[in-house]
Parts: structure tokens; C-alpha cells; sequence
């Protein structure tokens, strides 16, 4: 018989978890779905095109794999974040920006690059000032969640050379699909260090002392929604009467006109209450209240 392969065993770091907890990854997708709209309109103002940003995926990627999954040539922009030594990237093909400034410019996209090439001075201060107020929809979108303000720091254009971080940092990676008229559309993502989202997001299943239980436990009953219902005073029919009721027939209730009505809560009686209205609808009026141990 053929001897198996060897088994590969993956090292993996309990304390540094590389998957984003759902209730994190939600609130992740919604403000980065935000930032898709409001950078898309940006990208439709500026470029004079109609543009359209969709936010495709949003996961925690180590910076090693998400420099590894970038193309070797692309436009890697590295934004700093006050206190925080590991830089933002914001990336997309030079090619897709080479046609934005060729629009821009007042030309239709034909004469931009056909491939991958660095930008010269005006381009990159056209695409520079793109980023930047792209950076400004991204600050407004992550809301709370981006409490420190972001920079440029310069442009690289190899993404195995690009030192935005150590290799085993955790980045929060979003990836986004950019269609600009009829251009092909493109692929472009934004990477924010962990540690400059994560702390604001607090614990995914945050857990609770035993010792303020009951408080707890008082403060989740009083937004519990019950049924409160005025009752008459009961009567004890025969179970033969019950059978033979018929449309028509009378039962006397032993409730006098002028004694107020039971305020019932799942058959506890708590108050007791007068018949009003309230506009044009029936109301009850709560007139003295029981006290039960």
C-alpha cells in the first residue's frame, strides 16, 4: 500500500483568534456596507461617472495572508492611525485609478494605462485626494468604532514590499467591488489594524456575575410585555348549564353596578379599576391597589 501523506497540523492561537465573532462581523458589514454607498457617490461626483462600491466580504486576516492575496502590482495607499503603529491600506489597481483620472481629466478612459504602472506626480495627487475624502466617508461610516483620526502616509505599488505591519498582525479586511460605467469591474479592499476597531466592539459573549443576579434578573422583568385584562366577579355554574347554554340565555353576574372592576395580570388581581374612556376608546381608571407579599 502506498504510504499516506504526512498530516499538516496548523498552530493556532487561542488568544489571538483569527475569525470575527458573528455579532462583530454584522456590525463590521453594516458600516462597511455604509462607507460602499457613501464612497461610491463620492467616486460618481469626482469622476464623473456613474460608479457603483458593493462590500462583497468582511474577515480577519493576519497581514502576511492579506498581503499574499493582493495582486504584486496594485496601488496599496498606507494611512496612519494616531497611536497605532501599524498602518491602514487602501488598495485598488492603478489601472481602475489611471481611468478615474483620465475621466477626471475630462477624457473617457481609453487612454489610461493597459497595464500596472506607478502613477506620475499629477496622478498620484488626483488619486491622493480621492483617498482622502474616501478616508473621510470611511471615518464617518465606522462611526464610534474609528475613534482615532487617519492620515496618508504615501503610496506603494508592491504589495510584498509594502511594510503597513508586522507579518502576524491581525487586520480587519473588507473587500469591495468597483464598477465605473462600463468599465470591467474591479476588486479594492481596506485593511484596519484589529486593535484600532476591536476594543470599541467589546466582548462577542460578554457573560455576567452571579452576584447581581437577581438584579439582573428585576431589570430584564420589567420589559417583559403581559396580558392585563378588568374582570367582573366570577360565577360557579353546574357543569349542565354550561351544556345547555343557547343564543339568548341569561347569566346573572354576581358583580354590583357600582363596585369597580378587578385588574387581572394571569389571574393575579392587582388593582382594582373604574370603566372610562380614553378618545374614542374604552380606558380604565386604576382606583386602589393590592399589595401581596
Amino acid at each position: 500500500m502506498p504510504a499516506k501523506p504526512p498530516k499538516t497540523v496548523e498552530v493556532y492561537d487561542f488568544r489571538r483568534p483569527t475569525t470575527l465573532a458573528r455579532e462583530h462581523a454584522r456590525v463590521l458589514e453594516l458600516a462597511f456596507e455604509t462607507f460602499a454607498r457613501q464612497w461610491g457617490t463620492q467616486l460618481t461626483a469626482r469622476v464623473r461617472l456613474l460608479c457603483q462600491v458593493t462590500c462583497d466580504l468582511v474577515q480577519m486576516q493576519t497581514y502576511d495572508e492579506y498581503a499574499s492575496s493582493l495582486p504584486s502590482t496594485t496601488a496599496m495607499v498606507l494611512c496612519s492611525i494616531d497611536g497605532i503603529a501599524a498602518k491602514t491600506v487602501m488598495q485598488f489597481p492603478t489601472r481602475a485609478a489611471l481611468s478615474w483620472v483620465d475621466h477626471m481629466l475630462g477624457g473617457n478612459g481609453s487612454k489610461a494605462a493597459k497595464e500596472e504602472r506607478k502613477f506620475t506626480p499629477i496622478e498620484q495627487a488626483l488619486v491622493r485626494h480621492l483617498v482622502e475624502e474616501g478616508l473621510e466617508d470611511l471615518r464617518y461610516s465606522l462611526g464610534d468604532l474609528l475613534l482615532a483620526d487617519v492620515t496618508i502616509d504615501g503610496i506603494q505599488y508592491n504589495s510584498q514590499f509594502a511594510q503597513a505591519a508586522a507579518t502576524g498582525d491581525l487586520m480587519i479586511v473588507a473587500t469591495f467591488g468597483i464598477r465605473a460605467g462600463s468599465d470591467a469591474p474591479v476588486i479594492a479592499t481596506v485593511a484596519i489594524p484589529e486593535h484600532a476597531l476591536m476594543p470599541q466592539l467589546g466582548e462577542a459573549n460578554p457573560t455576567s456575575l452571579a452576584e447581581n443576579a437577581r438584579e439582573l434578573l428585576e431589570q430584564q422583568l420589567t420589559f417583559v410585555p403581559v396580558d392585563v385584562s378588568l374582570r367582573l366577579n366570577p360565577i360557579q355554574v353546574l357543569p349542565n348549564r354550561i351544556l345547555s347554554l343557547a343564543v339568548g340565555d341569561l347569566l346573572s353576574i354576581p358583580h354590583p353596578q357600582h363596585r369597580p372592576l378587578d385588574l387581572v395580570v394571569n389571574g393575579q388581581i392587582l388593582a382594582t379599576a373604574a370603566v372610562g374612556v380614553n378618545g374614542s376608546r374604552l380606558a380604565c381608571i386604576v382606583i386602589d391597589t393590592e399589595e401581596k407579599p
